[in-house]
């Protein structure tokens, strides 16, 4: 990869991680809820998740959807259930206190890592990159380096907005203003899928 392919390549992976999306808008909420620590299995989840998946893709896996296109489809529907649900987990939420009830919890990092596959933006952002930064004739060198930007970059990113969201704790004080805060990211999740929805219609 040339050195000019490798700049844009990371300033495109930069754009794409830390911009808000689902991944984002969970974290900096688990953020707010949980604190930094307990969100920590949720941010190595997206970090190593979003890795493994990206080079599944690159090495063949984003081929099936080129070959079965209406399988593509399906994880579409399939992942905008799924948002849908986290947005009600997160609007349904419990409080920032120190001592959250047994039913509010952080996403784990085994869940965190399964969520990729059905996150659409990183799905996009893998195929995109897979497509655009890696020659068919470099595929294992390509892989490897590219994987290991995006597992750089994701850790970055993710323990950034993990990071923004437990600084907010303090200004989160009371119940009422949390669960303004857990609405408004449910929301904010729900609107990230308008490109999807907008396209399939």
């Amino acid at each position: 990869m040339s050195q000019d392919l490798f700049l844009s390549f990371l300033t495109f992976a930069f754009v794409s991680s830390m911009t808000p999306g689902p991944n984002n808008m969970m974290l900096l909420t688990s953020g707010v809820n949980f604190g930094f620590a307990r969100t920590r299995p949720h941010v190595l989840g997206v970090t190593i998740g979003f890795t493994i998946m990206f080079a599944s893709v690159a090495l063949g896996a984003g081929r099936i959807f080129t070959v079965f296109p209406t399988l593509y489809s399906v994880l579409r529907v399939v992942s905008i259930g799924y948002l849908l649900w986290l947005a009600w987990r997160i609007a349904t939420a419990g409080t920032s206190n120190p001592v959250v009830t047994d039913k509010a919890r952080p996403m784990t990092f085994f869940e965190a890592v399964l969520f990729q596959w059905v996150n659409p933006k990183g799905v996009m952002v893998a195929l995109s990159v897979a497509a655009n930064y890696i020659s068919p004739a470099n595929l294992w060198a390509g892989v490897a380096l590219i994987s290991a930007v995006c597992l750089t970059v994701s850790l970055i990113s993710a323990s950034t907005w993990a990071f923004f969201g437990t600084s907010l704790r303090p200004l989160l004080a009371n119940p009422r203003q949390v669960r303004i805060f857990n609405v408004a990211m449910a929301v904010a999740l729900v609107a990230s899928l308008w490109p999807l929805v907008h396209e399939m219609i």
